[in-house]
């Protein structure tokens, strides 16, 4: 089966939080075959270069350092590597163009720190923008996410199931030959509905995935999602943006968020590409 990405996007500012995304999108693109793109974004504006040019000129310096190590790295493993440093105040903005001017169907990006309770904060301003903001799907990766070689869940929200993610999901375990789990969680009500929504997906993964497997779970949507990838070894979780368009250019969705900051693994986040202007606005 075919590579389920064609044009993958690393946007990377090369801390320490990044090591994961960077080594997960060089292997993603090595065992695709595909070229890599990636961006490295500089905080700068007009105001910051003349009241503050040695600090400018620094971070220059520090943009050039960074992408010499990159592009090393590339050559080592021997892809095809093309990186762009990007200036501008909001480094969301510049990720976010620069995947858009590539027509990039994944952005592979870092998560902060470890999972924990404060699930909010562990995902970073800069990175909800962009997944706010991005056309196209997102790969949050925490610093110690591996490639994944075990297994793939996708969660499916029984309130207002989105085939896109489920349809996603199964492509990657087909075409990485791993084994796939849907899960549909409920908070205690609509049983009957959620049970037929989840037959409904699993005949669709299986379609794809033959021997997929299915769970109803009930409680807290995003600690049910953590403990089933933990059950199922799963090193790929996949979820869906929800709220219309003018809610997800502000956020991404209080479960998806809360998953993304929780796991330990990558979180491949299956969004709806959002007009030009809207993007910019």
């Amino acid at each position: 089966m075919a590579a389920p990405f064609a044009r993958i996007l690393l946007a990377t500012e090369h801390s320490e939080f990044d090591a994961g995304a960077e080594a997960l999108a060089f292997a993603l693109a090595q065992r695709s075959g595909l070229a890599l793109a990636a961006v490295l974004p500089v905080l700068s504006n007009a105001e910051f270069e003349a009241e503050a040019p040695q600090a400018a000129a620094m971070a220059d310096s520090q943009a050039s350092s960074r992408r010499e190590w990159l592009e090393a790295a590339a050559a080592a493993q021997g892809l095809s590597f093309d990186l762009h440093t990007r200036h501008g105040p909001e480094p969301y903005r510049e990720i976010v163009d620069e995947a858009r001017e590539r027509a990039a169907d994944l952005i592979v990006i870092r998560r902060r720190g470890r999972p924990g309770l404060l699930a909010n904060l562990l995902v970073g301003d800069m990175v909800s923008k962009v997944l706010a903001h991005a056309p196209c799907n997102a790969l949050v990766v925490p610093r110690a996410a591996k490639m994944w070689a075990h297994s793939v869940l996708v969660a499916v929200d029984p309130g207002a199931p989105d085939r896109a993610p489920l349809a996603l999901a199964a492509a990657i375990a087909a075409a990485f030959a791993l084994p796939l789990q849907v899960v549909v969680v409920i908070d205690g009500h609509g049983r009957s509905q959620a049970e037929q929504v989840l037959q409904r997906a699993l005949a669709e993964a299986r379609a794809v995935v033959p021997q997929a497997g299915g769970e109803l779970l009930e409680g807290k949507p995003q600690q049910q999602i953590i403990a089933a990838a933990a059950r199922h070894a799963a090193d790929l979780v996949a979820v869906g943006r929800h709220g219309g368009e003018g809610f997800a250019r502000t956020w991404i969705g209080g479960v998806a968020h809360k998953v993304i900051g929780l796991a330990e693994c990558a979180v491949l986040v299956r969004v709806i590409a959002l007009p030009a202007e809207a993007s910019s606005s």
